[in-house]
């Protein structure tokens, strides 16, 4: 507790924090664009759910079969993705996975079997893959720039452009046919690329290759080192890119491993709640799809208020109070969505859920790539993202023996578990309190 009085001092000192150059906060708000832009063309594809899975004629055993093709191609692509923003830099892969990604939301509605929706989920999901790795290790780096624990911000810009998708997504729902909606949605999220890429591109926070500095980036958009030591994601001379410090490699590809189930945990729930909380709505209480589209907008808003909260929320209760608490929240709140009789307190759980998930995954994903760079981005969003895309399907099987309302009672079971692992690691394995405290001050010569 001292630890953590210090840090909150830290934080309410801001003379202890220089403000960031122009240039940052050119790359914030581009970054912050790519985030939105994610959590929009995501959001529209999952409030027409519904209607494409009526229009295929799908099963929900069926429609889980499909929805594993997201689940394929990006978890296939997650790890090589790390690779390639050693290789060619996270700035350049975040652009080419955005105009993927915009580009593949236009195919879904144009298929007529569920064989042909999970064929072309695969290629969905190859650019949703790789983009969030791509984005989240920028997002590392240039949190070291700022030296400020904002990767909660940058996720609560995902939820800001989810709930502005829904809501685009129910008014559209009774008026426009899927393949127009989602084919609507191409040019305004390639035009977001474009301009926000043009920035990302400018100033690069690291040169492909070895995960340096950009040998051409201006110093005041260098990732900061604390205490004069290296970048987390730098390693010894031999060690590999992404090796972790000296001495410590096992241990840190351990920690990896477990933020990443935290992170799982935390993923299941929301490809759950994006994905079969609409169906939810409207197949178990009859709602329409106005309303199912406002179910997922609450889950949406709640969680971009966590995630906007959630840079305070840590320096004031700690990695380990806020996880605990945000992963028992979920729970509690996913038993009321799943098992209420009325629509009301469906979307209020639904809400409850989205609050307590909120800030469970970028916390793991930003403590993954302080601990190993990229490559422990790359292993924590394969973990945790598998969680997003695995989770749907196995609820669909579940839905076929069990029924929906019970399939979705294990987005609380797991929600309990991230909470539990959380509470595990309180003595030193995420170092949350620690890397903030050193992530808040300026670097020393």
């Amino acid at each position: 507790m001292p630890t953590l009085n210090k840090i909150g001092t830290t934080f309410r000192g801001s003379h202890h924090t220089p403000a960031p150059s122009p240039a940052l906060r050119r790359l914030r708000v581009a970054l912050t664009v790519f985030f939105a832009v994610d959590g929009f063309l995501f959001a529209g594809w999952v409030v027409r759910i519904p209607a494409i899975k009526a229009q295929v004629g799908a099963s929900a055993g069926q429609l889980g079969l499909a929805l594993l093709g997201v689940s394929a191609g990006a978890i296939a692509t997650m790890m090589i993705t790390g690779r390639l923003c050693r290789r060619l830099g996270s700035e350049r892969v975040t652009v080419l996975t955005g105009i993927l990604l915009a580009l593949s939301i236009a195919l879904p509605p144009r298929t007529h079997s569920a064989l042909a929706l999970g064929l072309v989920l695969l290629l969905f999901g190859i650019a949703y893959g790789g983009l969030n790795v791509a984005m989240n290790s920028v997002a590392v780096d240039l949190i070291a720039a700022l030296r400020r624990p904002v990767m909660s911000g940058f996720h609560a810009a995902y939820s800001l452009g989810g709930l502005l998708g829904a809501g685009l997504g129910g008014l559209l729902a009774p008026h426009l046919s899927p393949r127009t909606h989602l084919l609507l949605l191409t040019p305004i999220g390639l035009v977001a690329v474009v301009l926000a890429g043009r920035v990302l591109l400018a100033h690069p926070l690291r040169g492909p290759g070895a995960g340096t500095p950009a040998a051409d980036a201006p110093e005041d958009v260098r990732p900061a080192t604390a205490a004069g030591s290296r970048p987390a994601s730098t390693a010894d001379a031999g060690s590999g890119p992404d090796a972790a410090p000296a001495g410590r490699p096992a241990r840190a590809g351990l920690l990896v491993a477990l933020v990443g189930m935290i992170a799982g945990c935390s993923a299941y729930g929301e490809g759950a709640l994006a994905e079969w909380g609409p169906l939810h709505i409207q197949q178990d209480l009859h709602g329409g799809p106005g309303i199912a589209a406002a179910g997922y907008a609450a889950v949406a808003c709640a969680m971009m208020l966590g995630r906007l909260s959630g840079t305070a929320l840590i320096e004031r209760l700690g990695q380990t109070r806020a996880l605990v608490l945000g992963g028992l929240t979920a729970s509690a709140g996913m038993l009321l969505g799943a098992l209420a009789p009325s629509i009301p307190l469906v979307v209020a759980g639904f809400a409850l859920t989205g609050l307590g998930l909120a800030n469970l995954f970028p916390t793991a994903i930003a403590r993954a790539g302080e601990l190993t760079g990229p490559g422990g981005v790359a292993a924590a969003s394969t973990v945790g993202y598998g969680g997003m895309l695995l989770g749907p399907p196995s609820i669909g099987f579940l839905t076929d023996a069990l029924g929906l309302p019970t399939a979705l009672t294990t987005v609380s079971v797991l929600a309990a578990i991230a909470a539990a692992i959380a509470y595990a690691l309180r003595n030193g394995a995420p170092g949350g309190s620690r890397q903030v405290r050193r992530s808040a001050a300026p670097a020393r010569k």
